[in-house]
């Protein structure tokens, strides 16, 4: 793990009787997609909290960088640019694309208020958030309020968030959740061109989506990762193949 951009070692998390996370080990290197699948219930979200810092694990550690982050929270792992996008979008809905880009962009620079300026014309706000806007596709979208964006759109607008907040490497939890095929399909070359920014861990039960753009691939079951490698190692290991593929040999 000593080139990974994120690694994750021995990561434990009980609740109660229940262990949702059971020493999973792994990691993500530049430029990769690093997929990690499994049934409902397997603790694939859990695991992402406790990585972004949004639930803290019981044992273990989180390096990020080359430096660990355990102890920090979700603010300070997104300023070192851990970045994330959420199964339920986290976006202000009432506000436009770019009024929601340019609220990352103005919480980089550590300035919550413009007192001399309206906002809304503030270039150095404006310019960084058309930007990002530019890189995800969605500049001709900048006065759509967040809410009459379609679903892919949204996500887009997470990412281009997570790129003002000056992103290394992204964590996207189940982008294709309630898309349709032609939605998946444009989702998924963008993604693919995505890596170009940063590294992704990604999260995500469109198989279609994972084989093809997966460089590597963990599958987690009951919180215990039972398989990683590359698509084909993944696809022919026989556990794998019981537990989560549907094939009973």
């Amino acid at each position: 793990m000593a080139d990974a951009v994120l690694a994750v070692r021995n990561l434990c998390k009980s609740f109660s009787a229940l262990k949702a996370t059971e020493n999973v080990s792994l990691d993500l290197k530049p430029g990769e997609i690093h997929a990690l699948i499994g049934p409902n219930g397997a603790g694939k979200s859990t695991l992402i909290h406790q990585i972004a810092g949004t639930l803290a694990p019981d044992s273990g550690d989180i390096d990020f960088l080359g430096r660990p982050v355990g102890h920090l929270g979700v603010v300070e792992r997104a300023r070192m640019g851990l970045g994330r996008s959420f199964q339920v979008s986290s976006l202000a809905p009432e506000f436009s694309a770019l009024r929601n880009v340019m609220l990352a962009v103005q919480s980089r620079q550590g300035s919550s208020f413009r007192f001399f300026r309206p906002v809304m014309r503030d270039a150095s706000l404006i310019e960084p958030a058309m930007a990002s806007l530019e890189r995800v596709g969605l500049a001709t979208r900048a006065r759509v309020p967040a809410a009459e964006l379609s679903h892919g759109e949204r996500r887009q607008l997470e990412i281009a968030i997570a790129l003002a907040l000056g992103s290394q490497a992204f964590l996207l939890d189940e982008p294709m959740a309630g898309m349709g095929p032609e939605g998946s399909r444009s989702l998924t070359g963008f993604l693919d061109r995505l890596r170009e920014e940063a590294p992704i861990l990604l999260v995500e039960h469109d198989m279609d989506a994972v084989f093809a753009l997966a460089d590597r691939v963990s599958v987690l079951v009951y919180g215990r990762i039972i398989a990683s490698g590359t698509v084909d190692q993944v696809r022919a290991d026989p556990e794998v193949r019981r537990a989560y593929l549907g094939d009973p040999a």
